[in-house]
C-alpha cells in the first residue's frame, strides 16, 4: 500500500531522519524529517497553469506548531491553535527567504509549501527540521526548483564554533555570557542563500568563520535529500521559461532613452513619477499584441534593471549620484516628544523612523506560550510601516510577515547591548514608527532605537548603528557593492545585506540572495564595507547623543529588594492580602518573584519608600539594643503595648516609661500616641521588652538613664 523511502545520518549530535510515501501522498511532494525527537511534516503542492496576467511568483509558505507536539493543549477559551505566533511568523519568513531565488526564472505558477511540528523533544529546535523538510518536498515534488539547499544554526562559545545548540543554549542569549552567537545559515552545494543571526558584538571575522563553519556542516544533509531524490522524486514538471527577447527589444528600443533620464532623477518621488510616465510611454509605442504579452512587467523590469544595474558596475555612479561606499545625509534628534518616556527622529536620506521608547514595570512583561515552555520577554520592539511612508494609498491594519519581520531584526540588533535585568529591573518597549521609507527602514529603527533609549535613560553598553548593503553581480563575474542602499537597489539588485552592531562588533547580520549564492571574497568585502558605513553612522549618532541622558521625570522609578525566599508567602499573605494592603496603603506597584527579588515601582519617591518600609517591617527581625519609633496601641495598668516595627507589639513596663515612679501609664500616655522605643530584648516566653526612659522622646537619641525618683 505505501511506497516508503527513509533516508538517515549522523548530523552532529543526533541522527538526522528523511522519510516520504506514507503520508500525504496526494501532496506533490511530502516529507516528514525528524532530528533527535523533534519531527516536522512538509507538504508542497503547485499549480500545474499560472493564472491569466500573473506578473509575480506567487509563493506561500505557512510555518505550523502544533501544542500536541510537545504534549500540550493550547489555553485560551476554544482550545486550539488560532492566528500565528511571532515564531510561526518568522520561521515561515526563514524558510521562504533561501528557497525564493531558487525557482526557475519566469516560474509563476502558485506554490504551497506547508510544514507542520509533529513531535518536539524541546531539545531541538523544529526551525531548522522544518527548513530541510521543505527543501526535500520541494526536490521531490517535480516543480521546476533549482535546489536542494540545507540550513543549520551555529554557536560560538570560547572561540569554538558549535553546530546545532539546544534550545536551551539559545534561550535567553544575553543572560549568558559564554554563549555570544545565534546564526541560522541556509545555502546550495555551492552558495550560501540566506543568513540569520544574534550576535554579541563579534568581529566581522568571527562572523565570516561562522557562516563557513555552516556552510560546510550543511553539505551532507544536501547530500542526503539527493539520496532520497534519486529513490522518491517525481518526473520533473515540463516547464520552459517564456522567451520574452523580442518583446524585450521593442519595450527598450520605444524607451530606452526616456527610462534612463528618468532614473538619472536624484529624488525618489520625482524618480517614481518620471518612471511611471516612461512606462506609458512605451506602452503607446507597442502594439495591441505587444500591450497584452503577461510577460510585459518582466520586460519593463529586466530594462530598468539593466539600466540602473550597468550603470552602477561600469561607471559606479548609483541612481541618487552617490558612490558606492557613500551614506546618505544623516540628521539626529533626540527628546522631540515632550511626554514620552523617550524619543529620537532618525533621518537618513529619505527614510525616515520615529522611534519611541516606554519603560514599564514587571506588570508590563510580555508573556509568550511556546512549545518549549511559558516565559516572559522584558524588551519588546514593534516595528509599524504605514502606506504614507512610501507617498501610497494601501492597507492600514495589524502588523504583516515584513513588519514583524524587521521588527524582530532591529531587537536582535538592539538587545544585545541591554543592561542585565538585574542592573536595569525595567520592561523597555520601542516602537518604531517609519514615517518615510526609501530603504534599510529595519536600520534606521535600529539607529533610532539606540538613541531613544539613551534618551529615556537607558544605560546600554554601547550605542547600535545598523547599515543596509547590496550588490550588483554581473554574468561575467564583475560586480559592485553598495553602501545604505536605496529602495529600488534593493528591488533591482541581487542582494539584500544588513549588518548592525557597535563600534566593537556585530550584533545581528540578515543577508538574503536573490542569485544563486555569492563567494567568500564577496561576502567578505561587504562586510568590511559596512563596517565603514557603520562607523560612520555611529558617528553622526554620537554628535546627538552618545551615551544615556537623564532618567525621565516622567518613567517609573524602580527599586529592587532580596528577601528571604521563605518570607515570601508572608509579604504575599493569605489570598495576596498583604501585598494588596501594601500596594493601597502605598500607592507604589510592588512585583515579586520565586527568588525573592521584589521590585517597587513608583513615579513618587515617597511611595517608593513606604512601600519598602512596610515591606522591611514584614521580613526582618528587629535588633536588640536599636531605637524604633512605635506608636501606643494598648494602656495596661503595668504597662503599655506599642506597636514599633511594622505589625509587631511590644511591652514597655510601666517602670520603663520615665525616669520617676508613675501612678499609671496613662499619666504620660494615651493611644494612638507616637513614641520612642528601644528593644530591651525578650522574655523566657519569646515576648518583646521595650523602654523609653532611655529615649530622648523629642529627638529620638538613645541618653543615659537617670537615678529613678522615690
Amino acid at each position: 500500500m505505501f511506497n516508503e523511502v527513509k533516508k538517515s545520518m549522523q548530523w552532529g549530535e543526533e541522527t538526522l531522519t528523511l522519510e516520504t510515501g506514507k503520508v500525504a501522498r496526494q501532496a506533490d511532494g511530502s516529507v516528514i524529517a525528524t532530528y533527535g525527537e523533534t519531527s516536522v511534516m512538509a507538504n508542497v503542492t503547485y499549480a500545474r497553469q499560472q493564472k491569466p496576467g500573473q506578473d509575480f511568483f506567487p509563493l506561500t509558505v505557512h510555518y505550523n506548531e502544533k501544542y500536541y507536539a510537545a504534549g500540550k493543549i493550547p489555553g485560551g477559551f476554544f482550545k486550539r491553535e488560532a492566528r500565528p505566533t511571532e515564531k510561526e511568523t518568522l520561521t515561515s519568513r526563514l524558510i521562504d527567504r533561501p528557497i525564493r531565488p531558487l525557482f526557475v526564472p519566469g516560474f509563476k505558477n502558485e506554490v504551497l509549501v506547508i510544514c507542520t511540528v509533529l513531535s518536539h523533544d524541546l531539545v531541538n529546535d523544529p526551525d531548522m527540521v522544518a527548513m530541510i523538510a521543505a527543501s526535500a518536498a520541494l526536490t521531490l515534488s517535480g516543480a521546476p526548483f533549482m535546489g536542494p539547499i540545507a540550513a543549520c544554526r551555529v554557536g560560538y562559545t570560547d572561540g569554538d564554533y558549535i553546530l546545532n545548540p539546544e534550545i536551551e543554549d539559545m534561550q535567553k542569549l544575553r543572560n549568558n555570557p559564554e554563549q555570544r552567537l545565534d546564526l541560522v545559515v541556509a545555502g546550495t552545494k555551492d552558495a550560501v542563500m540566506m543568513v540569520e543571526s544574534e550576535a554579541y558584538e563579534l568581529s566581522e571575522e568571527e562572523m565570516l568563520g561562522a557562516v563557513k563553519f555552516a556552510h560546510e556542516q550543511i553539505q551532507p544533509v544536501i547530500d542526503l535529500i539527493i539520496d532520497l531524490a534519486e529513490d522518491a522524486a517525481k518526473e520533473p514538471f515540463d516547464f520552459t521559461p517564456p522567451n520574452y527577447d523580442d518583446l524585450y527589444q521593442a519595450v527598450k528600443s520605444a524607451g530606452e532613452d526616456q527610462m534612463r533620464a528618468a532614473f538619472a532623477i536624484t529624488d525618489k518621488q520625482e524618480r517614481t513619477t518620471a518612471i511611471s510616465d516612461a512606462r506609458a510611454h512605451i506602452v503607446t509605442q507597442l502594439n495591441e499584441e505587444q500591450q497584452l504579452d503577461p510577460n510585459l512587467g518582466s520586460a519593463f523590469k529586466k530594462l530598468e534593471s539593466s539600466i540602473l544595474r550597468g550603470d552602477v558596475v561600469k561607471g559606479g555612479k548609483r541612481i541618487d549620484g552617490r558612490a558606492t561606499d557613500e551614506v546618505r545625509d544623516i540628521v539626529c534628534e533626540t527628546g522631540i516628544l515632550p511626554r514620552t518616556h523617550g524619543s529620537a527622529l532618525f533621518t537618513r536620506g529619505e527614510t525616515q523612523g520615529l522611534v519611541v521608547t516606554t519603560l514599564g514595570t514587571g506588570d508590563d512583561e510580555q508573556m509568550i506560550d511556546a512549545l518549549e515552555g511559558t516565559y516572559k520577554s522584558n524588551f519588546l520592539l514593534h516595528y509599524n510601516f504605514p502606506p504614507y511612508s512610501v507617498g501610497e494609498v494601501g492597507r492600514f491594519g495589524p502588523p504583516g510577515r515584513r513588519e514583524i519581520g524587521h521588527g524582530k531584526l532591529a531587537w536582535r540588533a538592539l538587545q544585545a547591548v541591554l543592561p542585565a535585568a538585574t542592573d536595569f529591573p525595567y520592561t523597555i518597549r520601542l516602537v518604531s514608527e517609519i514615517t518615510e521609507s526609501n530603504g534599510s527602514s529595519s536600520m534606521a529603527s535600529v539607529c533610532g532605537g539606540s538613541l531613544s533609549m539613551m534618551d529615556a535613560g537607558v544605560p546600554l553598553k554601547a550605542p547600535v548603528a545598523g547599515v543596509a548593503m547590496g550588490l550588483i553581480l554581473e554574468e561575467d563575474g564583475d560586480y559592485a557593492i553598495l553602501t545604505d542602499i536605496l529602495g529600488d537597489e534593493d528591488h533591482l539588485g541581487d542582494m539584500d545585506f544588513k549588518v548592525a552592531g557597535t563600534a566593537n562588533g556585530i550584533t545581528s547580520l540578515q543577508m538574503d540572495i536573490k542569485v544563486a549564492g555569492i563567494t567568500p571574497e564577496i561576502m567578505s568585502k561587504a562586510l568590511e564595507q559596512a563596517k565603514a558605513g557603520r562607523m560612520h553612522i555611529l558617528g553622526e549618532m554620537n554628535k546627538a547623543l552618545s551615551e544615556a541622558s537623564e532618567f525621565s521625570e516622567h518613567a517609573p522609578r524602580i527599586e529592587t529588594m532580596q528577601i528571604p525566599t521563605d518570607k515570601i508567602r508572608e509579604v504575599i499573605g493569605s489570598g495576596g492580602k498583604v501585598i494588596r494592603e501594601i500596594v493601597e496603603v502605598s500607592g507604589a506597584k510592588v512585583d515579586i518573584n520565586d527568588d525573592g527579588v521584589i521590585k517597587i515601582a513608583s513615579s513618587n519617591g515617597d511611595q517608593i519608600q513606604k512601600a519598602y518600609d512596610m515591606i522591611y517591617s514584614i521580613v526582618a527581625e528587629p535588633e536588640e539594643g536599636k531605637v524604633y519609633k512605635g506608636t501606643v496601641v494598648k494602656i495596661v495598668d503595668f504597662g503599655a503595648f506599642v506597636n514599633f516595627f511594622g505589625k509587631r507589639d511590644g511591652l514597655v513596663h510601666v517602670s520603663q516609661i520615665e525616669n520617676k515612679r508613675l501612678n499609671h501609664p496613662s499619666d504620660v500616655l494615651k493611644e494612638g500616641q507616637e513614641v520612642w522605643v528601644k528593644l530591651l530584648g525578650f522574655d523566657d516566653r519569646g515576648k518583646v521588652r521595650l523602654a523609653m526612659k532611655m529615649v530622648n522622646q523629642e529627638t529620638g537619641e538613645e541618653e543615659a538613664p537617670a537615678d529613678a525618683e522615690g
